[in-house]
C-alpha cells in the first residue's frame, strides 16, 4: 500500500495513544466499527477523507496534520499557488491537494481533488457536516443520497455530507474540482 497511508496510520496510532484510548474507545467516538478503525491503523487500507476530518474535530488536531505531519502554523493567511497544495495521494483514482494545509484553525478544509478514470464501482461514504464541490474540469458522475448527478466544468453541489456520496470521472477523463469541507 501506498507510503504516505503508512505514515497516516503511524499518526493515527500516535494520537491514539498519546489520548490514552483503546481501539475501541477511538473507533466508538467516530462511530465507525473498531473493526474498520484497526484496518485504518494497519497502514494497509485507505483511510477515507471523511474518516480523517471527523478524528481531527473530534480531538481538536488539523486534518493536515493527520495528513501530512506538519502543524499549521498560520493565522493571519495562507497562501497556495497553483499546483503547490500538501499533496495526499492515497489511491490512484484520487489525488488530493490541501489548500490551507498551513493556516491552524481552519474552519473549513478545501481540497483541489483529482479523480483519475477507472473501471471500479464507486465507493460511497459519508460523513459530518456538509460539503460543496465545484468542478474545474472534466465531467463528473456523483451519487448523493440515491440520485446520480451529472457535473460539468463549471458546475457546483452543496449537500449534506452525512448522505451517503461518492463519484467518479465519466468519458475516460480526469476531473478535478474543489472540495471544501464544511
Amino acid at each position: 500500500m501506498n507510503e504516505q497511508i503508512k505514515q497516516i496510520a503511524y499518526r493515527l496510532s500516535g494520537l491514539r495513544e498519546s489520548l490514552d484510548l483503546t481501539v475501541e474507545e477511538m473507533a466508538e467516538s467516530i462511530a465507525i466499527p473498531a473493526t474498520e478503525y484497526t484496518r485504518y491503523e494497519s497502514g494497509e487500507y485507505d483511510i477515507p477523507m471523511s474518516v480523517l476530518c471527523k478524528i481531527a474535530q473530534q480531538y481538536g488536531v488539523e486534518t493536515s496534520t493527520l495528513v501530512s505531519g506538519t502543524e499549521p502554523r498560520v493565522q493571519s493567511y495562507f497562501l497556495t499557488r497553483k499546483g503547490k497544495g500538501a499533496s495526499v495521494e492515497r489511491t490512484k483514482a484520487y489525488k488530493y491537494q490541501d489548500l490551507a494545509s498551513g493556516f491552524k484553525n481552519a474552519k473549513s478544509t478545501p481540497f483541489e481533488v483529482t479523480v483519475e478514470p477507472n473501471d471500479l464501482p464507486i465507493h460511497l461514504n459519508k460523513h459530518e457536516g456538509q460539503e460543496f464541490n465545484y468542478v474545474l474540469e472534466g465531467q463528473l458522475m456523483l451519487h448523493i443520497a440515491g440520485s446520480e448527478l451529472i457535473l460539468n466544468a463549471g458546475d457546483c453541489i452543496y449537500f449534506d455530507a452525512r448522505k451517503q456520496h461518492g463519484m467518479k470521472a465519466l468519458n475516460s477523463e480526469k476531473v478535478r474540482f474543489l472540495a471544501i469541507i464544511i
